[in-house]
């Protein structure tokens, strides 16, 4: 896939501080955020115009969830790599995720060092 670096990703959380976190975690390694989204569905169709390679996409959020936004998004889209991000990683919501098409999860509060690894894991398919 090349060089991890310069990767594009969409950033996907109702919440605008940890958007900002996210992108700027990122962007600390030259990863490529080219676009963001507070819900499910504005995250499905910035993937269809977009096309990343990641999205990293929180689980709860407004119109549409984080879990309904990965199957939409893997049906039409299924080389995207989608790490879920979420405070609430229950055994069922990460068992959820991975069934439906997850390359890996965040659990939050997370730290700079652990998101890294996991979007570097995802992107380089060691994951």
């Amino acid at each position: 896939m090349g060089s991890p670096r310069n990767t594009s990703v969409v950033v996907v959380d109702d919440d605008n501080l940890m958007r900002e976190m996210l992108k700027a975690i990122l962007r600390s390694e030259d990863y490529s955020v080219v676009g963001e989204a507070s819900n499910g569905e504005d995250a499905v169709a910035l993937c269809a115009r977009l096309k990343p390679k990641l999205v990293l996409l929180d689980i709860q959020m407004p119109k549409m969830d984080g879990l309904q936004a990965l199957e939409a998004i893997r049906q039409a889209q299924p080389e995207i790599k989608i790490i879920m991000v979420s405070a609430e990683a229950t055994m069922d919501k990460v068992t959820e995720a991975i069934k439906k098409g997850a390359a890996g999860f965040v659990v939050k509060p997370f730290n700079a060092a652990r998101v890294l690894d996991k979007v570097l894991e995802c992107i380089t398919g060691k994951a």
